[in-house]
């Protein structure tokens, strides 16, 4: 089955990052010069996906604000000839049907998935964070969409954690099929004792999931942290049904973290064709201080 939809979880208070985020969503800190959201919005796009849904919360109207149309700026950029750049603000408004819907109250993850429900209906549907940056050749949920189903109910991309920050995530229990790709028969959200780490193959910021996990979802109790948990939903089907795990090609930037928004400004900004040889001469020199 072909996979049009995505849901966007992007509801969260950015507490790493405060006081930056006390007033603006991390989802909007820029890369060079497109905010977080963006780029996730693209590679969703880039992948075949047709319609979003955005899940946000109060004081994140930027993020709509963004993907609207702009007839002053528009207006503006064309009586200044400025063709370029009025190309790019009114391509961000036909990127995809994007719709926004709220979580009011903060449960976690799998209560922000919850909410998009009624959007996706009984199709399968993808996953990407909200503060999740992933630039590679192909689109990293493309990688999964690719995968979907072959082996399993749902796909998970993951990558392997440092053994001393397993406990921030979930850790996977992992067979190799062949390549990239993984049988996937059980999950641990945050482990807190070695006993609990089932490896250190985590799921990082996309997945691919049948239209069954908000059934499962309903029913999901509290976990870590006392709130809903995606992951432990996810289980009911690694454990019941299997599902993939594929360690997906791509750098990988957590917009989330102070350190992850600095790689993520300095790598891009490398590769820029605006920035790219200034900054590495800048970089260059300023090395030479350290």
């Amino acid at each position: 089955m072909k996979i049009t939809k995505a849901v966007i979880p992007a509801a969260g208070f950015g507490t790493r990052v405060l006081p930056a985020t006390k007033n603006m969503p991390k989802e909007m800190f820029p890369i060079v010069d497109k905010p977080t959201i963006q780029y996730i919005v693209e590679e969703a796009v880039d992948a075949g996906i047709t319609d979003i849904l955005i899940i946000t919360n109060r004081g994140k109207g930027l993020l709509e604000d963004h993907f609207d149309k702009s007839p002053e700026l528009e207006a503006l950029l064309e009586k200044n000839g400025k063709t370029e750049l009025l190309n790019i603000v009114k391509n961000l408004s036909e990127l995809a049907n994007i719709s926004f819907i709220r979580q009011k109250e903060m449960k976690g993850l799998g209560h922000a998935v919850l909410k998009a429900k009624s959007f996706v209906g009984n199709e399968p549907f993808a996953v990407l964070y909200g503060d999740g940056v992933i630039i590679s050749k192909t689109p990293a949920i493309k990688q999964l969409i690719d995968c979907y189903g072959e082996f399993g109910e749902g796909v998970v991309g993951v990558k392997k954690v440092d053994e001393k920050d397993i406990h921030k995530y979930g850790s996977l229990k992992v067979k190799n099929i062949h390549d990239n790709v993984f049988a996937c028969t059980d999950m641990k959200e945050k482990p807190q004792t070695p006993e609990e780490v089932l490896s250190l193959y985590s799921i990082l910021d996309r997945c691919v999931l049948p239209a069954e996990i908000f059934e499962i979802l309903e029913r999901t109790k509290p976990g870590a942290g006392g709130e809903i948990q995606l992951t432990d939903a996810m289980r009911e089907i690694a454990v019941s049904k299997g599902m993939t795990a594929v360690e997906f090609e791509g750098r990988r930037y957590d917009m989330g973290n102070k350190f992850g928004i600095l790689q993520a400004q300095i790598e891009v900004g490398l590769t820029h064709p605006e920035t790219g040889k200034q900054l590495k001469e800048y970089i260059k020199n300023i090395a030479k201080t350290l």
